[in-house]
């Protein structure tokens, strides 16, 4: 990758590291002001199949320790370039640029999470003579890669999603052929570079963007490939499972998160909680706060404080490091989420503060008295918008929340522990977070959802290098 000295970035899809050297070129434009932020050559059909080739037939067994220092090295070069990285992010994906520089602390934990276990033993043994048919032997089991790991992320967290797959992958030792968001793909070839500077071998790391017939399709259809990992949205994630054949597929889909706030919260808490969760990142989060429901008796009250913390959420140039708020992912995108904006006033929701777009820019957006079936509430809105709902009581609250075709995670403001039970029993979600967002963990923790968010499959360094890997079985007399 390099810059000219207009600072425009010239990057190339890579085929075990060799870049690619084609015409055909991709534009990558700010979303803020529409300037030319780089270019990427891109992947002809032949170009994936010769990645797929080139993986299977360089198969490098990297030791624990070897595959821990590669990963390390790329922990250690991503804290030099850190603000690099971030400017890339603020750059082709409009996110402030302090929503970039915490993506790349984010990222640098993956990393040092994923290099940590690759020096954990991850087997286990298991003595056969505790039974009358066991014999004197004893079952030992250990975990082996795949043949080839395929990796698609999406544009909302250009670093962190994608440092999220191949990361755990190369810690258990499975090549990956990794395919970005052409939206966002400056990050993904910058972070790739850094593994090959760092010792990988090259034929473990592949990234191609493409047309969807010449990189996508083929990749996912491949019987060669023994796991496709996709985190966006949810039509394309189940057409992936329709297609993808006999393989293993992690979905990671959309979210429509609620945060629920009691009549016995903290209600300062849970207006920097509501604010946080529904601002930062542009709301470009699968776990953002899309719902606040809030108990009918503290409601007036939450919406006067909320308003006024909401005010803080600066919006304009994301590289301005004032700025709270930057673009969405394009224009289009902020079309969008005004228009479900129109149609909730229309049903006769009120905008309390923020609902003005100016090209790919939407302010903050407060709305109350939204109807429950209003499309904001339904479908998922990927932005910076905040709508308020009442409820009655706790069991109002949880049919509420489970309302929805999601399942991804949620956040309870509340200090009674009989509430925080039921929540935790009860809301049909892959995570349930008391007195914090939707959104919080740490980046080896079990993350992901159930419904259209996804099958129930967890990511998190941890759960993510499972599903990276076979156990494998064997025993000896004992």
């Amino acid at each position: 990758m390099t810059t000219t000295s207009t600072e425009v970035i010239r990057a190339s899809s890579y085929v075990a590291g060799i870049p690619l050297q084609s015409e055909n070129v991709l534009e990558v434009r700010s979303p803020y002001d529409n300037r030319l932020v780089g270019t990427v050559t891109l992947a002809g059909p032949e170009d994936t199949q010769k990645a797929i080739k080139l993986a299977l037939e360089n198969k490098t067994t990297l030791s624990r320790y070897e595959r821990y220092t590669i990963l390390d090295n790329v922990r250690k070069l991503l804290l030099e370039q850190k603000e690099e990285f971030a400017q890339t992010i603020c750059a082709e994906a409009g996110l402030a640029i302090r929503e970039a520089r915490y993506e790349t602390g984010r990222a640098h934990d993956v990393l040092f999470f994923a290099a940590t276990e690759c020096l954990k033993d991850d087997g286990q043994i298991f003595s056969c003579d505790i039974s009358p048919q066991g014999k004197a032997r004893k079952i030992f089991t250990q975990r082996e890669p795949l043949n080839l790991a395929v990796c698609i992320t999406p544009f909302n967290h250009p670093l962190n999603q994608v440092v999220h797959k191949i990361a755990p992958a190369l810690a258990t030792g499975t090549p990956v052929i990794l395919k970005p968001s052409e939206k966002t793909p400056l990050t993904a070839i910058k972070i790739t570079e850094l593994f090959y500077e760092a010792g990988l071998p090259k034929a473990m790391l592949s990234v191609l963007l493409g047309e969807t017939a010449n990189v996508a399709e083929p990749l996912v259809k491949d019987p060669r490939v023994d796991i496709v990992s996709f985190t966006g949205s949810v039509a394309v994630g189940k057409h992936i499972a329709a297609t993808a054949g006999y393989k293993k597929v992690i979905l990671e889909l959309g979210g429509n998160d609620p945060l629920i706030i009691m009549e016995d919260a903290d209600l300062d808490k849970a207006v920097l909680l509501a604010a946080e969760g529904s601002f930062r990142n542009s709301g470009q989060r699968c776990t953002a706060v899309k719902r606040i429901l809030v108990h009918e008796k503290v409601k007036a009250d939450f919406v006067a404080r909320f308003v006024e913390k909401a005010k803080e959420y600066t919006c304009g140039d994301p590289a301005d490091p004032e700025t709270k708020v930057g673009t969405v992912i394009d224009e289009a995108a902020a079309i969008y989420l005004e228009s479900v904006v129109h149609k909730a006033v229309a049903q006769g929701a009120k905008v309390l503060l923020g609902g003005k777009r100016t090209g790919a820019l939407l302010e903050p957006t407060v709305i109350d008295e939204v109807p429950r079936d209003a499309q904001m509430i339904v479908q998922e809105s990927f932005g910076p918008l905040a709508p308020i709902l009442p409820f009655k009581d706790i069991d109002d609250a949880i049919a509420l929340s489970n309302s929805t075709a999601y399942g991804l995670s949620s956040g309870i403001v509340t200090n009674n522990m009989a509430y925080a039970t039921r929540f935790i029993k009860e809301l049909n979600v892959g995570t349930v977070n008391i007195n914090e967002v939707p959104g919080y963990r740490i980046e080896n923790s079990p993350f992901g959802g159930l419904k259209d968010s996804g099958l129930g499959i967890k990511e998190g360094v941890i759960e993510a290098m499972k599903c990276f890997s076979f156990v494998k079985t064997f025993s000896l007399p004992w």
